[in-house]
């Protein structure tokens, strides 16, 4: 009875304390939850977050945007990638998350392109050990990487990129030894790249890509034999290139473009057979490319190889890979025969420009839809095949072709290598003799015989035209057998992504005012940011407000003529037919008329001036694009809206063209949306835009008010309709003096600290600035002689003779090339130009030095005392156009 009384208690015991037990943990996980969820809205309120999102009433696991949770209800992810804050969250957006330490089972934390200025708190790598996934891209974040970041060790995906991160690479990050994906591309990190980085052994994609990395690319990295994705470009990495690399035999994509790596390619690259898209262009890499390097590569999509120093022949094994799609060794010192077949699939483009390729164009091209064989030897007649594609053709040894190398260069080619040059198809004058004798005779005879029966045939027709038989004459060309206005006439799957407006509209927050840019008489301008949180400027076009279609122009060109110095276009939507958007490259740093003086980052600096190297990048990058658009499309290009507002500027102040819908032909405003240089037929119909004609030597007059603008940092010079500005303009050419170097720094930019070598560069650029303002269009130099000069400006002023005659001349031997004498010819006429000018101004009560010049070229040779009135600009005064 007693055993039995125990058991009872016992068992009544243990159901009671089970009872509490359950209710012990359920009031635990009520408390969790409730701890969990006061910790979410501290964070919602320092974020700045919307109620919309994060509503104080609904449960988190259930309605919250970016929630996730676990079986028990804990928050184990967090995803406010893409979010707005409030009106009041944005007046002072902080890295301010530190309600985060209270989630001790958070798994990922993903704020990609939601703005988190401030530095990564060193905690994050004390207290949120659980973290596999951290991406904290595009956030505004800046400062130093924490090395607390190497306690993650669960950590499986870390992205900071696209951010203003400075410092060195922790070399802790190399303990994350479960780490998959790793992202610090477009920081300004600096220094050697750890050596720890070898035992990351689970790593599948690397990128440390757009920093000012330098040193040797460790060998440690062939260990991490999982890769399939490795961007090392745009650094300053140096040395050889390891020939471990060629054992991560799993690599899909590689890219070394844009350091100072030398020595030849690694045999051991034979063995990356998985690669599709190698890109180890723009380096020092010299010697020939073996036979067997790439052939063995069956899945190489794209093959980039361009400004480095190979030479010898260009194997034919790389012109036969099965699945190439883009071939790019321009600038090289490549030469040989191409190879006459035409085997494989088609590709897309072949740019072998730049190199001494030679004899004539095969059936090879047949391949490529898009060819680029300009800066070769080639001779001979150019094939139909070639005619009919996309093709850059310029700076060869062709026949019937413009702007190309002359007969001596070609010929001294041809005989050393022990060939006969064709002389572009041009007979001798012995056998011209003896055929324009035999022809003469024949003609004579053929005269004396067909005439007769020509004049017969002639009146028999006309009597039948007398009898009413002229239904059969030619219909005479009307307006309705020109191509439809605004036909489409280029490849859409050049220009991006095609995106759906409602995508766009996401991305714009609705296209709302908060995200707009600036208006322009082309369309708005809109910043958003696509879903991988990649920032994006939109141009929104209302066709049925805009007078002009200036849009498919700038389609046009950036799908037929793509360069480094445009503005890239990441896409468009066209689906609406009252409403087009063009989706570009968000250009970090602006344009030059907003970067060359900014707030600074520290209150009460006043504002930043840019510095004097970074001016002379950005001259030097705004002359190439136009010296691209002026001396290698076919005809030549003109801009016509050269200024500041134009001059697009990225996180490393590279410079990239925009207002690229105002792009005409030189000399043929009437040339239906630039189609000469496209190579599309043609129509005869007048622009829309009604503008008139336009040249090259009026991009010229404009691009010298941007470098006067560059030297004396006056904003406005370079706008069009700024009569103060260019009252300014015309008083500060005064002081620029190829004899008296001091007088330059009375316009000098008074922000600007230059010592004595900075200040002859800066003089160089004046005296460059004042060649291309010269009154006469025809004495202008040409943009490729002003890249030469910017990129030696120096030689432009330190090798003045004659001193003691009082000349202004300087010396222009043959070592300086033609750039100098176009340079400084063009300055001894403004000098005569401007005396005349002066003597104008005084007689009629102006100011001395006034000139308006249209840059349109005369055929005929003016007066020095004459001035040409300068052209109506089109300018517009936004980021892109």
């Amino acid at each position: 009875m007693v055993d039995r009384r125990s058991a009872l208690c016992f068992v009544s015991s243990f159901f009671f304390l089970s009872l509490l037990l359950f209710d012990c943990v359920a009031v635990a996980k009520q408390r969790t939850r409730f701890d969990e969820l006061l910790t979410l809205l501290r964070l919602r309120s320092t974020l700045g977050l919307k109620g919309t999102d994060w509503p104080i009433k609904g449960d988190p696991c259930r309605v919250w945007r970016g929630i996730q949770c676990d079986g028990n209800g804990s928050i184990i992810g967090i995803n406010i990638s893409g979010f707005k804050r409030t009106r009041i969250g944005k007046q002072n957006p902080q890295f301010a998350v530190d309600p985060l330490l209270n989630l001790t089972r958070l798994a990922y934390f993903n704020a990609s392109g939601f703005e988190l200025p401030g530095s990564v708190p060193y905690w994050f790598g004390v207290s949120l050990t659980t973290l596999r996934v951290l991406d904290l891209s595009s956030c505004s974040v800046n400062g130093v990487v924490p090395v607390t970041l190497g306690n993650l060790t669960s950590l499986v995906s870390l992205n900071l990129s696209r951010n203003s991160l400075t410092g060195s690479v922790p070399s802790s990050l190399g303990e994350l030894s479960s780490l998959s994906e790793l992202d610090l591309s477009r920081n300004t990190l600096t220094g050697a790249l750890p050596p720890s980085f070898s035992s990351l052994l689970n790593l599948t994609s690397l990128d440390v890509s757009s920093n000012y990395l330098t040193g040797s690319i460790p060998p440690g990295v062939g260990l991490l034999s999982k890769l399939l994705y490795l961007n090392f470009s745009s650094n300053s990495f140096s040395s050889s290139i390891p020939p471990e690399l060629g054992d991560l035999v799993n690599l899909v994509d590689l890219d070394l473009s844009i350091n100072s790596l030398s020595g030849s390619v690694p045999l051991e690259f034979r063995k990356l057979t998985n690669l599709r898209n190698m890109v180890i262009g723009d380096n020092l890499l010299s010697g020939a490319l073996p036979a067997d390097l790439f052939g063995a590569m069956s899945q190489l999509q794209s093959l980039l190889l361009r400004e480095n120093g190979f030479s010898g022949n260009l194997p034919d094994a790389y012109w036969s890979l099965p699945k190439l799609r883009i071939l790019d060794i321009a600038k090289n010192n490549f030469t040989g025969m191409l190879p006459n077949s035409s085997s494989g699939p088609n590709a897309d483009v072949v740019d072998i420009s730049s190199n001494m390729f030679y004899g004539e164009l095969t059936r090879i091209l047949t391949r490529f839809s898009a060819m680029y064989l300009s800066g070769n030897y080639f001779e001979g007649k150019v094939p139909d095949y070639v005619l009919r594609a996309n093709a850059s053709l310029t700076r060869n040894c062709l026949q019937n072709e413009k702007r190309q190398k002359s007969s001596e260069d070609c010929s001294s080619f041809y005989t050393a290598k022990g060939l006969d040059f064709d002389d572009f198809g041009r007979l001798s004058r012995r056998t011209v003799i003896i055929l324009a004798s035999v022809g003469g005779g024949i003609g004579f005879i053929l005269i004396f015989i067909l005439l007769p029966i020509l004049v017969v045939l002639w009146m028999r027709r006309r009597g039948r035209e007398g009898q009413g038989g002229g239904g059969d004459r030619p219909k005479p060309v009307t307006e309705a057998s020109q191509p439809p206005k605004g036909a489409q006439t280029f490849d859409l799957s050049r220009l991006g992504n095609a995106f759906t407006y409602d995508h766009l509209l996401q991305a714009t927050g609705d296209f709302n005012d908060a995200n707009l840019i600036k208006r322009g008489h082309s369309g708005s301008l809109f910043r958003g940011f696509l879903d991988n949180g990649t920032p994006i400027v939109i141009k929104k076009i209302n066709t049925k407000e805009s007078k002009n279609e200036g849009y498919i122009a700038e389609l046009e060109l950036l799908s037929k003529a793509g360069h480094q110095r445009l503005v890239p276009c990441l896409g468009h939507c066209l689906e609406n037919e009252g409403q087009k958007l063009l989706v570009y490259k968000f250009m970090r740093n602006g344009d030059l008329a907003s970067a060359l003086f900014r707030k600074s980052d520290n209150e009460g600096d006043g504002l930043k001036s840019l510095d004097w190297i970074t001016r002379l990048k950005i001259a030097l990058g705004a002359a190439e694009g136009l010296a691209y658009l002026h001396h290698e499309c076919s005809p030549p290009l003109v801009h016509r809206d050269v200024q500041a507002s134009s001059i697009l500027l990225d996180d490393k102040f590279e410079v990239r063209l925009g207002s690229l819908s105002e792009a005409y032909v030189q000399g043929d405003a009437y040339q239906s949306r630039i189609s000469r240089l496209l190579r599309l037929p043609q129509s005869t119909e007048a622009s829309s835009s009604g503008a008139a004609n336009a040249t090259c030597a009026y991009d010229v007059y404009c691009f010298g008010k941007v470098l006067l603008e560059l030297v004396t940092g006056k904003l406005g010079i370079s706008s069009p309709d700024n009569a103060e500005a260019k009252a300014y303009m015309e008083e500060a050419l005064q002081y620029i003096s190829t004899n008296e170097k001091e007088l330059v720094t009375k316009i000098l930019d008074p922000s600007l600290l230059v010592d004595e070598d900075l200040l002859e560069e800066v003089w160089a650029m004046a005296i460059i600035a004042k060649s291309c303002l010269n009154p006469k269009p025809t004495r202008r130099p040409l943009m490729r002689h002003i890249v030469n000069a910017l990129e030696n400006p120096l030689k432009v002023v330190r090798e003045d003779t004659n001193s003691g005659s009082g000349s202004s001349r300087l010396r222009t031997n043959s070592s300086r090339g033609s750039w100098n004498a176009a340079i400084f010819g063009s300055w001894r006429q403004s000098a005569s130009d401007v005396t005349a000018v002066q003597a104008v101004g005084t007689t009629s009560g102006g100011s001395s030095g006034r000139n308006n010049n249209n840059g349109n070229s005369s055929s005929r040779r003016r007066q020095s005392s004459e001035i040409v009135p300068e052209p109506a600009a089109y300018g517009e005064d936004v980021v892109l156009r």
